[in-house]
């Protein structure tokens, strides 16, 4: 399929997605990407450079998807493709130790002083399955209490209630998990610390550990309400149950280092992922000593992984973090996001449309919605008709954002102030041209 009605040398974004349905389940391999929540066929990505992205049916688009939160650098940095270069070819996989895993997590516990010791893994949810089997073997108990829309990957026991393509595809629960698998979650709502303080008196002495995203990014990005992430804290502490950090989405992002050095709250356990990978297939879990001695070959909770601390991805998770490190882009990248996010709130009360907007440094979500948001419910409520429709008026005027209501969008270093002000315009029309055709509300 070489030439289409787009023209020569570009391919149907429509033809592409039905040749990939019958060879791919769902035609994608990750069901967001399917576009099931705003309709339509998926973009097909055929390059992609700084914030750019450019699709196989010729289109040039300003990313805020970012690979969900991994590409704080921007596409195909000439930072880390160099050393990329170079680790192909000296091999691509060992199944052997490597000096540049010892490095890659000498960083990592440098950068996040609740982490003593760490384990590399190829996925953020490798990275939770671990973090809460150690829990598990640390505390001698099974339950584990997470928080609702909160995603923390795909393992089963934790697959409840969860947010990103769960909500979107209206799957609470999945299909294949047996209740059995699921009996020791216990689900609480994001930012209700008594309801969290109930849950935990009523199973106190049945609790593991506790899981939560610092700053919730698979229900959009939701914040933590002042004292919310001290108090679950102080609720471990209490009941000798163990708290873990999902920084998959915010190790890295916000500060050098986790969310939770900028909240100062310290978590046992943490579990990172995306940005430490460098766009490469990468996660992490690490915390107290005396916790991760629960890991094989030292303790008896066994977890492993063929492409764990794979040579190709460590390389690009170092030339990350180094660069990081360097540059410190935060402050910058933070003031870009407000930029945006105040152009997109002009825009829409301009058109008597409500928004919510939650930011916090380069991670942002706009809610169709007149409710502040604040947790699962409140995220739930928004306009989704709406959603759909500007989102697809943002894809016509050169602008992609992540295909679902219920993700984080992400600023990078590639964005420039012309592309903040190019995506406010585009924001702008999209919302003008959607209230033109029928009310919003």
């Amino acid at each position: 399929m070489s030439k289409t009605k787009h023209g020569a040398g570009k391919k149907s974004h429509a033809g592409l997605f039905e040749r990939a349905k019958r060879s791919l389940a769902g035609g994608v391999n990750s069901p967001v990407r399917s576009f099931r929540s705003v309709g339509g066929d998926p973009v097909f990505v055929k390059r992609a450079k700084g914030c750019k992205i450019f699709s196989e049916d010729g289109r040039r688009l300003i990313d805020y998807c970012c690979s969900w939160g991994a590409l704080i650098l921007g596409h195909a940095p000439d930072v880390l493709i160099k050393p990329l270069k170079r680790a192909l070819e000296r091999g691509t996989s060992y199944g052997m130790p490597t000096a540049v895993e010892t490095e890659l997590a000498e960083m990592i516990v440098a950068a996040i002083p609740s982490i003593e010791q760490v384990r590399l893994t190829s996925s953020g949810t490798e990275a939770v399955m671990g973090a809460v089997r150690i829990a598990r073997a640390y505390t001698g108990r099974d339950k584990v209490i997470k928080f609702e829309g909160s995603y923390h990957g795909h393992s089963d026991y934790l697959l409840v209630k969860a947010g990103s393509g769960a909500s979107t595809l209206g799957i609470p629960d999945s299909l294949g998990v047996p209740q059995d698998f699921t009996k020791h979650t216990l689900v609480v709502p994001y930012n209700d610390l008594p309801q969290t303080q109930a849950t935990v008196e009523k199973y106190a002495k049945e609790i593991a550990a506790m899981i939560v995203e610092p700053v919730a990014g698979n229900m959009g990005v939701v914040l933590p309400e002042p004292g919310f992430l001290a108090g679950l804290r102080k609720l471990c502490d209490a009941h000798g149950i163990l708290l873990i950090f999902d920084e998959v989405i915010t190790g890295f992002r916000l500060i050098y280092g986790g969310a939770q050095n900028y909240f100062g709250v310290t978590p046992d356990l943490t579990c990172l992922g995306k940005i430490i990978g460098g766009g490469m297939p990468m996660g992490a879990f690490g915390g107290r000593r005396d916790v991760m001695a629960m890991l094989a070959p030292l303790g008896g909770a066994y977890q492993a992984g063929t492409l764990s601390g794979n040579p190709v991805a460590v390389t690009a998770g170092i030339a990350a973090l180094k660069c990081l490190a360097r540059t410190r882009p935060y402050a910058k990248l933070a003031r870009l996001a407000q930029e945006l996010c105040a152009g997109f709130k002009q825009a829409a009360e301009a058109s008597g449309t409500p928004v919510e907007i939650n930011s916090i440094g380069s991670m942002f979500t706009v809610f169709f919605t007149e409710r502040k948001v604040i947790d699962f419910k409140t995220a739930a409520a928004q306009n989704g008709a709406l959603f759909r429709d500007v989102y697809h008026g943002l894809l016509e005027r050169g602008v992609y954002f992540p295909p679902s209501p219920f993700e984080a969008n992400f600023i990078s270093t590639g964005h420039t102030k012309k592309d903040i002000r190019d995506t406010v315009r585009a924001f702008g029309a999209a919302i003008k041209g959607r209230c033109q055709t029928q009310v919003a509300f």
